[in-house]
């Protein structure tokens, strides 16, 4: 596999050094002169014109080349040395977001941005402690997935993920920019000096948070394997290993919810998940994560009474009191550099909340100030939330 790995990157950049080389497989200069001495026995590797600075240059012969190309033909992968999925499993488990608990002065400090009645600190405290999936469920609008959105911040710490890893001879690629968020290390170390640092194969970042809704399919839960670029593609539990998955939107998915859960029970029940490749190779993998469902229907209408026992904790979101209401009103007039006078608040309550019998929910006063902010510098007005602004937005927003 390293040697294909070595043959595949040479092809593509015609010609390296060894440190290029490091780099690109992540291995240390012993391993590759191996690997160089191997590919140049079996007639494959040449040395070039040495660089300036007297570091050797290596190119492909013409069987490297069509080596090369058969490597490709079989798998597409392209990138660091995979770590074998027997080492990947320990490492996996050892950092667990479990093994240092989350206390109410953690949840706190993580979440102190939002405003929340305390009630929910101490439900979603101890979920996030706990190796059951967690359901929040409630309105629309009642920050249900601002929240999740912001749980990661709680537990702060970094993780090591695999760039790839190996099942048998096969490569799953498994960091994703989009998803892991690397973390730079001010100290300019040497990445291969590892009493200093870690394996480069292992990118260390910020706890992962991967958010799906409604385009989540049943395919997308499983390894998918690319024809056009011959490469593995891995599933989202598995990129989310080590940090949090939520799944907004319960019961508007591609997939129905009981298939989602008939699919899940085992992993939310053992932590731990079986996956399979194309060859019909079946693996199994850890499932440490925290799982987040989250949904506005009722949960009775989703899933059977059955299923929803295996949730270990179901937490409702509902309509705030009217001192965190304004907390929020207030708060969100700062943020966009709005004044307005308690007496104009006290004209929303009791003019539009308590005649048109709206509760009072988080997600508003983003909303209305919102469109008041945008008339304001429309017609541009003074900064300054009135009741005409009220009665208009209002209007606007509330069919």
């Amino acid at each position: 596999m390293l040697l294909d790995l070595v043959a595949k990157h040479i092809f593509t950049s015609g010609v390296l050094t060894k440190e290029q080389m490091v780099a690109k497989i992540g291995v240390t200069g012993g391993i590759l002169q191996a690997l160089l001495d191997t590919a140049k026995k079996l007639g494959w590797v040449e040395n070039r014109q040495t660089t300036a600075d007297g570091q050797m240059r290596y190119a492909l012969s013409l069987a490297g080349e069509i080596h090369a190309k058969q490597a490709f033909a079989r798998n597409g992968y392209l990138g660091l040395a995979p770590i074998p999925l027997k080492q990947y499993i320990p490492v996996c488990k050892l950092q667990s977001s479990r093994a240092n608990p989350i206390t109410y002065e953690m949840l706190a400090q993580g979440l102190k941005a939002l405003v929340l009645p305390k009630e929910l600190l101490y439900k979603i405290g101890p979920a996030m402690n706990s190796s059951r999936p967690v359901l929040i469920y409630g309105p629309p609008g009642t920050g249900k997935s601002y929240l999740c959105r912001h749980l990661n911040l709680t537990i702060g710490d970094d993780v090591l993920i695999p760039y790839a890893l190996a099942i048998g001879n096969e490569i799953i690629q498994v960091f994703d920019p989009e998803l892991h968020h690397s973390v730079k290390d001010a100290r300019k170390l040497n990445p291969l000096d590892l009493a200093k640092g870690h394996d480069p194969r292992w990118i260390r970042c910020h706890r992962p948070l991967r958010i799906t809704g409604g385009e989540l399919t049943s395919e997308m839960l499983e390894v998918q394997f690319d024809t056009h670029s011959r490469t593995y593609m891995a599933p989202l539990q598995l990129k989310a290993n080590n940090g949090i998955l939520l799944l907004d939107d319960l019961g508007r998915q591609r997939i129905s919810a009981k298939q989602l859960f008939n699919r899940w029970i085992i992993p939310m029940e053992e932590r731990r998940d079986f996956l399979s490749l194309q060859s019909g190779e079946h693996f199994e993998i850890p499932f440490e994560l925290i799982l987040l469902f989250s949904t506005n229907l009722d949960p009775k209408e989703l899933v059977d009474e059955a299923f929803l026992r295996r949730l270990g904790y179901k937490i409702h979101f509902d309509a705030l009191d009217q001192d965190l209401y304004r907390q929020i009103w207030f708060q969100v007039c700062e943020d966009l550099g709005l004044s307005c006078s308690e007496e104009v608040f006290q004209y929303l309550l009791l003019e539009y909340h308590k005649r048109h019998e709206r509760p009072l929910i988080p997600c508003y006063p983003r909303d209305l100030l919102g469109i008041m902010s945008d008339q304001i510098h429309f017609m541009r007005y003074e900064p300054v939330v009135t009741q005409s602004l009220i009665d208009s937005a209002w209007s606007i927003y509330f069919v």
